[in-house]
């Protein structure tokens, strides 16, 4: 099927020859004589042009107050302009709205056809680009919020409230697992930023020079190993969201820095001596109480208000355990996709146990546990003995005495179950001091922190 061209031209006898000339290199051409004419076109949605070919001036206006007029609407074509005359005013207007290429009448055929294919290349990529992003956005409706529950229904409709409303910043908190990146995910591409890129990042998965590199990027020889220039994630995100997880494990200095970008809107490379305006919407998740750490002095007031423009709670696995009903169903279906497995019957017991369990690592717990299931599931019934969901940290299997701890190495603890307990009871021996905890495990204390929130245990500051 040819693609499709748009000529606006007002002299019939040129506007002619060259659809004729593009007839025959197989584009479907279609020919405007004024502005209003390609504009009804255009915004009907009569023609959908990958390539627009218009004259600079017609008798009804400047093409190029066409295009800004239009350029949100149709945002998939690629634009190239003839003038009788040069116009610096005008081609430095053509390049910040976006058009292709700016040229001088007479210009030759194949010169022009060059042109033209070049901004079909470019056309077509851009239209890949949205088919992804749409085919990405598509798997991330709200809708993908499983959950009759009350506090799952009324989750799902505030989303979509926030979704619809052009908002600068918005704070996720909930525990580890409840789903705060899928809901991320949601409110970027259900919101009026979905084609543009979403730039996810961990703030306590790096260092913080790392981080800080990271999110404002560095000029070659900004620092020892800084080869080349590097875009951090906020020129990444730019007209898009940028996704910050876990943000209340972000250093105080940081969070300066952080503030100061999210505020003006304009950031700095190190080693960069310019600045540079970003056009960026920010979704900051936490699993800690960041009230609590502004009390204490561990994040910045400013910073917290900044960012809680609107916020969100997703609620734990157990506070709407009604959920399960529709939830492990759609987990074991996934599994059964993965692992072509047919597992369909649930027994009483295993819902029994299921529904007696408080899941303390949430949905993210509920899908492993399941996964693991099915895996190793012999038929078409659930394997409730593969479950392994304890109902206590310990259990008669496990031994212990003051030199050191034994696990069972028979299938009853998974390894989730087994660093758990280790670090619990390694906690509780040392008066749940992090310091000296972290000192008899053999490892930091950042470390040892982040493991006491993802199970959420109990430890003192220290």
């Amino acid at each position: 099927m040819p693609d499709t061209l748009l000529i606006i031209e007002d002299e019939a006898l040129l506007g002619s020859e060259l659809a004729r000339f593009f007839r025959k290199k197989n584009w479907e051409v279609t020919i405007s004589e004024n502005l209003q004419q390609a504009e009804r076109h255009l915004l009907s949605q009569t023609i959908d042009p990958l390539v627009v070919l218009s004259d600079m001036n017609l008798p009804d206006g400047n093409a190029l107050d066409l295009l800004e007029r239009i350029k949100d609407k149709i945002v998939s074509s690629e634009w190239v302009f003839l003038t009788g005359y040069g116009g610096v005013a005008d081609s430095v207007r053509a390049v910040r709205l976006g058009a292709y290429d700016f040229v001088e009448k007479p210009c030759e055929l194949e010169r022009l056809n060059l042109l033209v294919e070049g901004a079909a290349r470019s056309a077509r990529a851009q239209r890949q680009v949205q088919q992804q992003a749409m085919a990405r956005n598509s798997k991330h409706t709200v809708d993908a919020l499983i959950g009759g529950s009350q506090a799952a229904t009324l989750l799902r409709t505030m989303i979509a409230q926030v979704a619809n409303t052009p908002f600068s910043s918005l704070i996720i908190s909930g525990e580890t697992g409840t789903g705060k990146g899928l809901i991320a995910r949601i409110l970027h591409a259900s919101g009026n930023r979905a084609n543009a890129p979403l730039i996810e990042i961990n703030c306590a998965a790096l260092p913080r020079e790392l981080l800080e590199s990271e999110l404002f990027g560095y000029e070659a020889g900004a620092f020892t190993g800084a080869k080349k220039r590097h875009r951090g994630l906020f020129e990444q995100a730019h007209t898009g969201t940028l996704f910050l997880d876990e943000i209340g494990e972000m250093d105080l200095d940081l969070q300066t820095k952080l503030l100061k970008a999210v505020e003006d809107l304009r950031i700095r490379r190190l080693g960069g001596e310019t600045e540079i305006a970003i056009d960026v919407q920010i979704i900051a998740a936490t699993n800690l109480n960041l009230l609590q750490k502004v009390e204490l002095g561990l994040f910045r007031s400013d910073l917290y208000h900044r960012l809680n423009v609107m916020s969100l709670r997703v609620p734990a696995l157990r506070e709407r355990k009604q959920d399960l009903d529709e939830l492990v169903p759609f987990f074991v279906a996934e599994s059964n996709r993965k692992s072509a497995k047919n597992v369909s019957k649930i027994s009483k017991q295993a819902w029994a146990l299921l529904k007696g369990y408080d899941w303390p690592g949430n949905v993210r717990e509920l899908r492993n546990v399941v996964e693991r299931c099915v895996l190793l599931a012999t038929d078409e019934n659930f394997p409730e003995h593969w479950l392994q969901l304890p109902n206590a940290p310990t259990g008669p299997a496990v031994q212990q005495n003051e030199n050191g701890i034994f696990l069972p190495l028979d299938g009853s603890l998974s390894l989730h179950d087994m660093e758990k307990y280790l670090i619990q009871e390694v906690l509780n021996r040392t008066d749940e001091n992090v310091t000296a905890a972290a000192r008899m495990l053999g490892t930091t204390r950042e470390t040892l922190r982040y493991r006491v929130q993802k199970y959420n245990l109990k430890c003192k500051g220290s």
